[in-house]
């Protein structure tokens, strides 16, 4: 195993910056462009992350300290970000995720005091019993998922346009699924 705290924040800290430095400023083309039907933009992927910040992470990680394994925490509703109708601009939104994500930083420091912590199980709705570790293990890749994606999302924009460079462009080489 790999995992260590002080990398897991290092990553978790720079993930409001990354996404700051590189969406700030863009037009709205690269804010709203998507994979086609079902897939997110930049900008939604963003307001997933603020929603995983309010109710995923750190309410878990809350949840499995106080009740263990005796009860399942809460399910995650990853869409729901979706239904809300409210419209912000990119940088309205970055600054959200950058002031709840120092929050959510400082609050997993206060609650994780040693190694032993990282061992506390909680049972997720599921996947049964899963440990502290896991679930932050599992906030930092997910971070890097969505940037990764949203960098997808962006080269996609102009897969029509790059014409037979395509074939040098792993970005925009279509995955095949891994069963």
């Amino acid at each position: 195993m790999h995992f260590n705290m002080k990398e897991a924040i290092e990553v978790l800290e720079r993930t409001p910056q990354t996404l700051e430095v590189f969406l700030t400023g863009l037009s709205e083309g690269w804010m709203h462009c998507n994979e086609g039907e079902g897939t997110w933009s930049a900008l939604e992927v963003v307001e997933h992350l603020i929603e995983g910040e309010k109710n995923n992470w750190i309410p878990r990680l809350e949840f499995i300290i106080q009740e263990g394994c005796n009860k399942p925490f809460p399910s995650f509703d990853r869409f729901s970000h979706l239904n809300d109708s409210t419209q912000r601009s990119i940088n309205q939104a970055l600054h959200e995720f950058k002031a709840i994500r120092a929050q959510n930083i400082s609050k997993l420091k206060s609650h994780i005091e040693s190694d032993i912590h990282l061992e506390i199980q909680g049972f997720h709705p599921a996947f049964g019993i899963v440990k502290i570790r896991e679930l932050i293990s599992t906030w930092v890749v997910h971070d890097l998922t969505h940037i990764a994606q949203i960098v997808r999302v962006m080269a996609e924009r102009y897969r029509d346009d790059v014409g037979p460079w395509i074939e040098y462009l792993g970005i925009l080489k279509k995955q095949e699924s891994k069963d």
